[in-house]
This record gives C-alpha cells, sequence and structure tokens, in this order.
C-alpha cells in the first residue's frame, strides 16, 4: 500500500463516482445511512454515555457504510450486516476500531468543551437560531476540520489493511495534505451540489400550501445527500491509496493474520 498523489480535478471525479455508484443501489445505500443515524440517535438517549456512544460509533458507520459502496460498485445489494463489518474481521481489528471510535468521540468532546471558554454558546433554541450563532458555528467547523483530516480515512486503513489507529491517523492526514487540491475541490464541488439541491427543493417547497408538507419535503431531501456524500468517501480513500480493499462480504471476512 502507497500514497498516491493525485491531480487537483479528481476531486471532482470522486464526486462523481459517488453520486453515481449511489444511484445504482440508492434504496440500499439510503436505507443503510438511514439505519446507521437511527442507532446513533437512540445510543444518544443513553443517559450519561449515551453521547460518547453515539460519536465513537461514527469510525466504524463509516466503514461500514464503505464496505456497502464497495458491494454497490460490483452491482451487489448490500445487506445490513455490512453495517458492522468493522467487527466482524477478527478481535485484533475489531479492538483497534474501538480504539479509534473513542479516539474520535474523545476529539469531538474536547472541542465542544472548548467553544463555550471563548464563546457565548446559545442556551435556548430561540438564541440558537440567532446571527451571532454563525460565528460559533463557524468556529465548531474550523475546530472539527483537523479531526476530520485525522480520521478521514483512519477506519478504512485499520479494518482493510490492518494499520494500527495512531498510524492511520497519521497516514489519513498525511495524504489528505499532500493531495489538499484534491480535497479542497471535492468539498467546494458538493457545496456547488448541495446549493444546487437546495434551490430545488426551496422551489418546491415553495409550491406547497402547507409548511408542514414543506418540511416534510427538505428533511428527507437532506439525508439522501447526506447518504450519497458519505458514499463518495470510499471512493477517496481508493483514489489516494494505491491498494484495492479486499472484499469484505460474507464469504471472505479479513482476520488479523491477513497481510495489508
Amino acid at each position: 500500500m502507497k500514497l498516491n498523489i493525485v491531480p487537483a480535478r479528481t476531486g471532482i471525479t470522486w464526486v462523481k463516482l459517488g453520486i453515481q455508484t449511489f444511484l445504482k443501489q440508492p434504496l440500499a445505500l439510503a436505507g443503510l445511512f438511514f439505519m446507521y443515524m437511527a442507532a446513533a440517535t437512540l445510543a444518544s438517549l443513553i443517559p450519561y454515555i449515551g453521547v460518547v456512544l453515539a460519536l465513537a460509533i461514527v469510525p466504524a458507520a463509516t466503514l461500514g457504510l464503505m464496505a456497502a459502496t464497495q458491494e454497490a460498485t460490483k452491482g451487489k445489494f448490500p445487506m445490513p450486516a455490512i453495517l458492522v463489518s468493522a467487527f466482524r474481521a477478527g478481535q485484533q481489528r475489531a479492538r483497534a476500531m474501538l480504539v479509534l471510535g473513542f479516539l474520535y468521540a474523545a476529539a469531538c468532546l474536547l472541542i465542544v468543551s472548548i467553544v463555550p471558554l471563548f464563546l457565548d454558546v446559545p442556551v435556548s433554541r430561540e438564541s440558537a437560531l440567532a446571527p451571532e450563532m454563525q460565528g460559533v458555528m463557524l468556529v465548531v467547523m474550523l475546530m472539527y476540520l483537523p479531526v476530520s483530516v485525522l480520521f478521514w480515512h483512519a477506519p478504512a486503513l485499520v479494518h482493510w489493511h490492518g494499520v494500527t489507529p495512531v498510524k492511520s491517523l497519521f497516514f489519513s492526514a498525511v495524504v489528505c495534505f499532500k493531495n489538499a487540491g484534491a480535497y479542497t475541490l471535492f468539498g467546494l464541488a458538493w457545496m456547488v451540489v448541495l446549493v444546487v439541491v437546495g434551490l430545488v427543493v426551496s422551489m418546491l417547497a415553495g409550491m406547497l400550501a402547507s409548511p408542514e408538507a414543506a418540511a416534510a419535503l427538505v428533511m428527507p431531501a437532506a439525508l439522501l445527500m447526506a447518504a450519497m456524500f458519505s458514499t463518495s468517501i470510499y471512493f477517496t480513500f481508493t483514489g489516494s491509496f494505491d491498494a484495492t480493499p479486499p472484499d469484505d462480504t460474507d464469504g471472505n471476512v479479513i482476520t488479523p493474520g491477513d497481510t495489508p
């Protein structure tokens, strides 16, 4: 396995591949994403530890959605069990994914803990909608960016190639840095897609007489776009590393003894 240096325009290719692959299996990929969101929501309701658990499952869920995308590229229908692929590859890699999950949770909670020390965070729903909240959200996004870079490829490296959690964070950051142009264009391209879809949805919502009907249209559209975005993450990995992820289906489960 080696890191690839790709031209900036590759970022747009990743977006196209993600959209095309999602459209091959829209029901399966959207359904799996909704299942993950439901699981995270239920986990967050657990007293005291719910938020930590909801954050800790993000790397494993990301890997599961990437494995589902891999299946879709082969014309297969990914089944719900693929979401737990991270915990079916042997104890060693399952433990490594758990470590990665709790590192991610710790990083996110650290951001949440630091922001109130410097900014006035809204404590009510009404204040959360105030213009001042935009500044808070911007700071949170900027602080989260390094976390995103560190964990972007870490789940795939841990699961498919047996890289240790710490090394996976390092390799993820390095490849994102070396391909900064591609990842920047990837993000900008998705912003354009979101704006276009948002405008279309807003026009359709404006044509509806009922605010409730408009809200019912906006939320599913947002979730579908999020599911489509998650599909494109797989292609950022296969494009950034010169290594094909092994087949991860029931008939060929990776074990800790496999050679990366």
